[in-house]
C-alpha cells in the first residue's frame, strides 16, 4: 500500500505541476484555505482528516524576490513561523516532513556547494528559507531539499549569460521525487550546472542573452554539487 502524502501549498505553482504529472505517489493537496500554516489548529485538522505518513511542505513565500525586503513580516510569517508550525505538527503526529528550501541559502560566490558547506544566504529570501530549515533540522524524521527550479517554458525574454545555476523545471523534480522521499537530512536538488541563458534556451528559443552586473539581486554562481542526488537517483 502506498503511503499517504499531504502537500501544503496545494494551489501553488509546483503543486499544480505535481498534481498534473504525478503517476506514482498517493498525494493529497491542501490549499491555503484548507491548511493555514500560521494556525496550528488548521494544520492539525487537515492532518487528522488525511492521516498522512509524509508531509511535503511547499507552502511559503518566494516571488517577487524583493517582497522579502519590502515586507519582512510576511516573509518571516510564511517561511519561518509557518514552517516551524508545520514541523511542530509533524513531530506531534509522527509524520515524515519534506521541506522545500532553496539554493539561495548558499553565498553564491564560488559555486559547487555541497550539503556540508557553510550556509550564508545571499539575500533575505535565502535567510527566510534558512530560518525554516532551522526548525525542520531540529526534527530527525525530516528531509530538507535545497532546490533550484522554475516554470517551463522559461518565463523571461532575457537571461543572464554570466550567472551560473542548477535550474531544473518543475516537471523534472516531479520525475525524481519518488526516488528521494525516503531520504533524510539535507539534499541538493537541481539540474546541470550551466548559465541561466543556456538553460533558458532549452524551452524559449528566442530568449536574449545579457550580462549580469556585480550588484545584481542574484548570486553570480549559485551552482550546487549534486553528487549525492545522482547517487540516489541513478
Amino acid at each position: 500500500m502506498k503511503k499517504k502524502i499531504l502537500v501544503t501549498g496545494g494551489d501553488g505553482r509546483f503543486a499544480k505541476i505535481l498534481k498534473k504529472n504525478n503517476k506514482k505517489l498517493d498525494l493529497f493537496f491542501a490549499s491555503k484555505k484548507e491548511c493555514n500554516i500560521l494556525n496550528l489548529k488548521s494544520i492539525s485538522k487537515i492532518i487528522k482528516k488525511i492521516k498522512p505518513k509524509i508531509l511535503i511542505h511547499c507552502a511559503g513565500l518566494s516571488r517577487p524576490m524583493n517582497i522579502h525586503d519590502k515586507n519582512i513580516s510576511k516573509s518571516i510569517d510564511l517561511n519561518i513561523i509557518g514552517t516551524a508550525n508545520i514541523t511542530k505538527m509533524c513531530k506531534k503526529y509522527n509524520i515524515k516532513l519534506i521541506y522545500f528550501s532553496t539554493g539561495y541559502v548558499y553565498a553564491g560566490t564560488k559555486g559547487n556547494y555541497s550539503e556540508n558547506d557553510p550556509v550564508k544566504p545571499f539575500n533575505k529570501y535565502g535567510l527566510s528559507k534558512l530560518g525554516g530549515e532551522c526548525s525542520v533540522a531540529m526534527y530527525s524524521n525530516s528531509l530538507i531539499l535545497r532546490i533550484t527550479m522554475t516554470e517551463k517554458p522559461f518565463l523571461h525574454k532575457k537571461a543572464y549569460k554570466n550567472l551560473k545555476s542548477n535550474f531544473m523545471f518543475h516537471e523534472d523534480l516531479v520525475k525524481i521525487l519518488p526516488k528521494i522521499i525516503n531520504q533524510k537530512g539535507i539534499l541538493n536538488v537541481g539540474g546541470k550546472s550551466q548559465s541561466v541563458f543556456s538553460f533558458a534556451k532549452k524551452s524559449r528559443f528566442k530568449v536574449k542573452g545579457i550580462k549580469a552586473k556585480k550588484n545584481l539581486a542574484f548570486p553570480l554562481n549559485q551552482t550546487m554539487n549534486l553528487a549525492k542526488l545522482k547517487s540516489i537517483i541513478s
